[in-house]
């Protein structure tokens, strides 16, 4: 009689959504910025703990993913260090612009080894390194953010022949602290985890720092993704990026 009942249980399970358990949330995939590693590992721990939901990551220059994105990645979210690349995807078609949340900032450093004794106290110092590690200044927003603040002061000229290039600013970071440059441009909230690299100059008078997140339209996921993005720009997220030491700027 149990082993009776029992089949009888197993079959209305089976046909009974109620009886079963919930199907879980699929895992969100979000294409982040290099330079945003820490503070989206942290956001998409929290974000699990609160919904139940996984978050993976892939982390490089944001020209890189969006290229990835264009070629059809399964992205769920993009958040990149540039409006630019955003802009390049809203123009395709493959983000949309009622989507894109646009609150955090940064700013440029130098850094230089920890034990060098070098002194920067304005970019026409940069010109006496003879190596200076830098992410594609063609492409990657930290580089073409650099680009832009030399070519103003008339000093770019004199410094691209000194660059070696990085595929993204954690790759100019690992650069110097290992001491293979003599000096490196990077964000500041990347110079805040460095362990065997000094900050010696801030740069106040670049060109405006913005980065932009949104979910991916072809996302099959879009409600959850979108859902994710608010939570990045809501308390929680601020509070995670202000922390890494990011310019969170207040909302419209």
């Amino acid at each position: 009689m149990r082993k009776v009942l029992a089949l009888l249980l197993l079959a209305a399970a089976a046909v009974c959504p109620t009886l079963r358990a919930a199907d879980p949330k699929p895992e969100l995939l979000v294409f982040g910025a290099a330079s945003l590693t820490e503070s989206l590992q942290d956001l998409g721990a929290a974000w699990t703990a609160k919904t139940g939901q996984k978050v993976s990551f892939s982390f490089a220059g944001s020209s890189d993913l969006a290229r990835q994105i264009q070629a059809g990645a399964p992205a769920d979210v993009f958040f990149s260090a540039d409006t630019a690349k955003m802009n390049a995807l809203e123009k395709a078609g493959l983000v949309k612009a009622a989507d894109r949340r646009e609150f955090l900032s940064n700013a440029l450093v130098v850094m230089v080894p920890k034990d060098s004794t070098a002194k920067v106290t304005s970019a026409q110092d940069l010109t006496a390194f003879s190596k200076i590690a830098l992410a594609d200044p063609a492409a990657v927003p930290v580089g073409v953010y650099a680009k832009k603040w030399l070519t103003g002061l008339g000093l770019w000229d004199r410094i691209e022949p000194k660059l070696v290039p990085t595929l993204d600013v954690r790759g100019s970071l690992s650069a110097v602290e290992s001491g293979g440059v003599d000096a490196a441009i990077v964000y500041r909230t990347d110079a805040a985890i460095a362990k065997s690299a000094k900050i010696v100059y801030t740069v106040t008078d670049g060109p405006e720092i913005l980065y932009s997140v949104a979910p991916v339209a072809s996302s099959k996921h879009g409600a959850d993704a979108a859902a994710f993005v608010a939570f990045l720009a809501g308390p929680d997220g601020r509070a995670e990026f202000e922390k890494r030491g990011f310019l969170v700027k207040s909302p419209k």
